[in-house]
């Protein structure tokens, strides 16, 4: 599936959810054959391509979904019921990142497919005029994030479905209360202060009395950043995008661990 043929769908790279299938490999008879490409939908369906019949189409569509799920690529072998036997493998099982599946037409061939996920930029949302915000929102629009900035007074916009959500506060004394309120009440995967631990707890409080759950304030990454011995703005922001990347692999991790 070629870049033209993805913007001629209407799909964008960096803002849509979809997945590229390919098949790259085959044995016995079947309709689709090695280099068959389907441009898939975020629910699973094809948009455009063709991959073979009805046969395929439930793995597909479960590989696919559980690749928008965890970020990660999928490999599926969907093969006739005594073949799996013959592996000693049974359908549903992974084995070395493969996927078996059964196929139940009467052709009783095997298709290998790869399905590749292309997931949407995380969302960085920073709060705040700051130096610190000045240089986090120049550097990490240098790694692959869909930078915004933020109000203390209007609600962050909706979030876009199979999108990371990262937010972080480096308003430094102008407004830091608004901003965490406004952040806490979305949901997020992220939410750093930048800020002394100190002013944080003092913060805490005023947030507990707001009526912000305890769990949600305790789960503010403050101060912000990884402990580099950061001190200058950049140093900072540095260390900022450093806890960033580590959460956001972190977490693509995880969700491929539960799958």
């Amino acid at each position: 599936m070629t870049p033209k043929q993805i913007m001629e769908s209407g799909l964008q790279e960096g803002e849509d959810v979809f997945a590229v299938a390919t098949i790259v490999r085959t044995a016995g008879v079947t309709a689709a054959k090695p280099g068959a490409k389907a441009l898939l939908r975020d629910d699973g369906t094809i948009l455009e391509g063709w991959l073979g019949g009805g046969c395929v189409r439930g793995a597909i569509k479960a590989a696919t979904l559980r690749a928008y799920d965890t970020g990660q690529p999928q490999f599926i072998s969907v093969s006739p019921e005594e073949d799996l036997a013959q592996k000693g493998v049974s359908a549903g099982d992974n084995v070395d990142g493969i996927q078996f599946a059964r196929n139940g037409c009467p052709s009783k061939g095997t298709i290998d497919i790869f399905i590749e996920p292309h997931m949407p930029e995380p969302e960085l949302l920073v709060f705040g005029a700051s130096p610190v915000a000045e240089k986090l929102t120049e550097l990490a629009g240098q790694f692959g994030w869909a930078i915004g900035a933020c109000e203390t007074d209007t609600p962050l916009p909706p979030r876009v479905s199979g999108r990371g959500r990262y937010l972080v506060i480096a308003t430094q004394g102008q407004g830091d209360l608004a901003a965490l309120k406004i952040g806490l009440a979305a949901t997020a995967d992220y939410v750093a202060f930048v800020g002394s631990s100190k002013k944080y707890a003092a913060l805490s409080e005023k947030l507990m009395k707001a009526g912000v759950e305890a769990t949600q304030i305790a789960s503010v990454h403050a101060p912000a950043g990884m402990d580099i011995g950061a001190v200058t703005p950049s140093e900072i922001a540095l260390s900022i995008l450093a806890e960033l990347t580590q959460v956001k692999r972190g977490l693509l991790i995880k969700a491929a661990q539960n799958v």
